[in-house]
């Protein structure tokens, strides 16, 4: 099966030799996502509520560049710097995925950057 590379339009420049997100037959993985502009700036600097917005809008371009939704994520994979985030974390999380939420793991992990608070990662099956 062949794949595609899904680099939406305004994507952040990526740190290492990756595409945003590929998209295999009906499913679209999307790397780990930053909280980057697309200049390669960290938005919301110290502010994991604005990370996490700004994560989970990216992703949603990546899913909706392939053709789906955030309702077609089906598993995401959260890190985070620092576990104290983790209840605002899932405050701006539970806007985006309230209803019917996909599985996910949430880990403390030592992220690229320090000024990093959040990454995730994510899984999403088109209909």
């Amino acid at each position: 099966m062949t794949h595609e590379a899904i680099i939406p339009t305004g994507s952040a420049p990526p740190l290492a030799p990756y595409s945003p997100g590929v998209k295999s037959g009906d499913t679209v993985y999307v790397s780990g996502i930053l909280a980057m502009d697309s200049d390669g700036n960290v938005v919301g600097p110290g502010d994991i509520k604005a990370q996490t917005r700004q994560v989970i809008e990216a992703i949603r371009s990546v899913v909706e560049k392939a053709g789906g939704s955030l309702s077609d994520v089906a598993f995401n994979q959260i890190f985070l710097a620092d576990l104290g985030h983790y209840a605002e974390m899932n405050e701006v999380y539970g806007q985006y995925f309230g209803q019917n939420p996909p599985a996910r793991y949430c880990i403390k992990a030592e992220l690229v950057k320090p000024e990093f608070l959040v990454e995730i990662s994510s899984i999403a099956h088109l209909s």
